[in-house]
């Protein structure tokens, strides 16, 4: 397989470091620290060299499904990753519950196909949550609702508009990856040495839409439930898949969970609707409670704006404060450490000043 038909272009020749032996090569799986790496010469299994494994985990910054790296090959398909070089675009979310840490989900993706579900599970303030990270990204978003043979079509035009109600710009596109419905409208998106990347919760149907895209059963799939129309979860890793028709496909395991990392540019695409109403209130730190000449209380009194997109919106806000806060914290205990590391270096070059 070519370069290029793995994405790469001029910018990325630019970016890469001179070294001798060294080749270029695209995250394709990551399992445990170890990296499945798809390169001209052919596909190898990587690890980090030691020095980059040190600085990058001390920067949160491993590499992710997607990222172009430097590698010297080894013998029998083993290789060792000595760099890896800027990401054009990155999904990153926040972590567990109670970490102030950061995790790629995805790197160097023209477009991230937000997916749901066309039935009970349809969740628009999880769509919302998804659109502010995906704007922050760098890549465009683009909104799957699968499964639309599940959907009967007298209920299918009220759920739609809901979804594009909060979807400012954003394609909202209705599929079925069982019977082929819509399949047709993915393609433009998947041209040759394009990225895309499959996101959404458990048994949306993720692996069924890229099995169809591939015209495979390559990836195993499980039928929803009984009771709730929710899928089952399947896939356990991320990967990058090449398609027939050229493009490229990131399959990700099921969110349960996506908070929010950095997305205040996000958050500014994804509800444009209420910051442009706020800009218009009559204080500029207008909290939209009981502040006269409030903008967003009066387009939620006239039925223009729902109760619920604004509060949704501050939870938003309020969760992103909250890492705020974390990551002060958690910055000035890294420079406390750093100060005490300096003045116990101190201490030891100048043993008669500890002594006074």
């Amino acid at each position: 397989m070519s370069l290029t038909e793995l994405g790469w272009n001029e910018q990325l020749e630019n970016d890469f470091p001179d070294g001798v032996g060294l080749v270029p090569g695209r995250v394709t799986v990551e399992r445990r620290g170890a990296y499945a790496v798809a390169t001209a010469e052919g596909d190898a299994w990587a690890e980090l060299a030691g020095k980059l494994r040190y600085e990058t985990m001390y920067r949160g910054q491993l590499p992710a499904v997607g990222d172009w790296v430097a590698l010297q090959l080894r013998q029998e398909g083993k290789a060792t990753i000595r760099g890896v070089l800027p990401r054009r675009t990155a999904i990153v979310r926040k972590t567990n519950l109670g970490e102030t840490e950061e995790q790629v989900l995805a790197a160097n993706v023209d477009t991230i196909f937000l997916v749901s579900s066309l039935n009970r599970d349809l969740n628009v303030r999880r769509i919302e949550r998804y659109l502010a990270t995906a704007w922050e990204s760098g890549a465009d978003p683009a909104i799957i609702l699968n499964k639309a043979d599940l959907c009967p079509v007298d209920e299918r035009a009220e759920l739609i508009a809901e979804v594009e109600a909060v979807a400012f710009g954003v394609p909202v596109h209705t599929v079925s990856a069982v019977t082929g419905e819509g399949m047709d409208e993915l393609h433009p998106y998947l041209a040759p040495g394009r990225t895309a990347v499959m996101l959404g919760s458990s048994g949306v149907g993720k692996s069924t839409l890229v099995n169809r895209l591939t015209g495979t059963d390559e990836l195993a799939t499980q039928e929803i439930r009984a009771g709730d129309d929710r899928g089952r979860h399947t896939t356990s890793h991320r990967e990058l898949i090449v398609l027939p028709g050229g493009g490229l496909v990131i399959d990700t395991p099921g969110l349960r969970e996506l908070q929010l990392w950095e997305s205040s540019g996000g958050m500014t695409e994804a509800f444009s609707d209420v910051e442009e109403l706020a800009s218009t209130c009559r204080f500029t730190d207008c909290a939209h409670e009981t502040e006269p000449g409030c903008a967003v209380r009066e387009a939620i009194r006239s039925g223009r704006l729902p109760c619920e997109r604004l509060e949704s919106y501050r939870k938003l806000q309020r969760e992103l404060a909250r890492l705020e806060r974390r990551r002060e914290g958690k910055r000035a205990q890294v420079e406390y450490r750093k100060k005490m590391r300096t003045f116990a270096k101190q201490q030891r070059r100048n043993p008669k000043a500890k002594r006074r």
